[in-house]
């Protein structure tokens, strides 16, 4: 064991032995616990160094954008949390410290897939897994997911757009039917002011491959794309914000009813995804941040 008074195991052994002093002798704990009496003596002039006080400090900041992830950071999100702030130590200092503090990001979990009745036209998949776009509305993919709650499952419905992977449009309700996703569609078509020639793309649902669904996208000025069959990875973007969501919020619980449900995911999305989530495709800025650093785009945007 390294016997450097600034050394977090050291640390911990010294103030052990401090603590236990009046029941057990100095020297046999420092035996026990391999430090040296001459360090501990020393330590107890000058607790804690300088640098210490220093990593006292940054553990604090840490602590905070930690907790205001929700725990889902790691060290390399947390670092660009406090390289923002003016904060310049290194990434490796941030792991280190979160690594002694115990603070570990969540992992995610496999995700429950259902099967889905064959749509009622086959509409060719135009995006070709061409997930990185060059501007806004140029292409939007849109999926469906579930969500326990003890009224039984609330389904949900998500439309992101590609350039900054911002939610824009969402909608949730105790069916699949094609009304969900029209309206989530219909809320990213409002957002977005009616883009023209915009790709939406989707799995092979029925709610997709339906007459209604052909009409309104048709009516909208949008260019519908489907993946192919048995192809999960041709919307691969849209799983990925599914698996965020589940591993980041809703951790597996059962809420206690659609309503809380809702709730909760308008939390995520509107105050947390959209606005703070740092996305490491957007190296390290949230959807709206990275759309409020293109400001050319940004009367296309809202």
């Amino acid at each position: 064991m390294s016997t450097k008074p600034g050394t977090g195991r050291v640390r911990s052994a010294y103030e052990f032995i401090k603590a236990h002093r009046d029941q057990y002798s100095v020297q046999t704990m420092c035996r026990v616990l391999g430090v040296a009496p001459s360090g501990y003596y020393e330590w107890l002039l000058q607790p804690i160094s300088n640098r210490g006080q220093e990593d006292t400090r940054l553990l604090r900041l840490i602590r905070a954008s930690f907790v205001a992830s929700h725990g889902i950071y790691g060290a390399p999100r947390v670092f660009l949390d406090l390289r923002e702030a003016g904060e310049t130590c290194s990434k490796h200092r941030v792991a280190r410290l979160m690594r002694e503090a115990n603070l570990r990001a969540l992992h995610g979990y496999r995700i429950r897939r259902w099967s889905v009745g064959k749509p009622a036209v086959l509409i060719p998949n135009l995006l070709q897994r061409q997930f990185t776009v060059t501007r806004p509305n140029k292409a939007w993919v849109t999926d469906i997911t579930y969500i326990r709650t003890w009224q039984g499952w609330l389904y949900l419905a998500v439309v992101m757009d590609l350039f900054s992977r911002k939610i824009v449009g969402w909608s949730a309700g105790p069916t699949m039917h094609g009304d969900l996703v029209l309206n989530a569609v219909l809320i990213a078509v409002r957002r977005r002011r009616r883009p023209r020639g915009t790709l939406i793309h989707s799995d092979q649902g029925t709610q997709y491959g339906s007459d209604a669904w052909r009409r309104f996208c048709r009516s909208n000025h949008l260019e519908p794309s489907m993946s192919r069959k048995g192809n999960c990875w041709d919307n691969a973007v849209a799983e990925s914000f599914f698996s965020s969501l589940k591993k980041e919020r809703i951790k597996k619980q059962i809420y206690k009813n659609r309503e809380l449900a809702t709730a909760d995911v308008a939390d995520y999305i509107d105050t947390f995804y959209n606005r703070t989530r740092r996305h490491s495709h957007l190296r390290g800025l949230s959807p709206e941040q990275f759309e409020a650093a293109h400001q050319p785009h940004r009367q296309r945007l809202h």
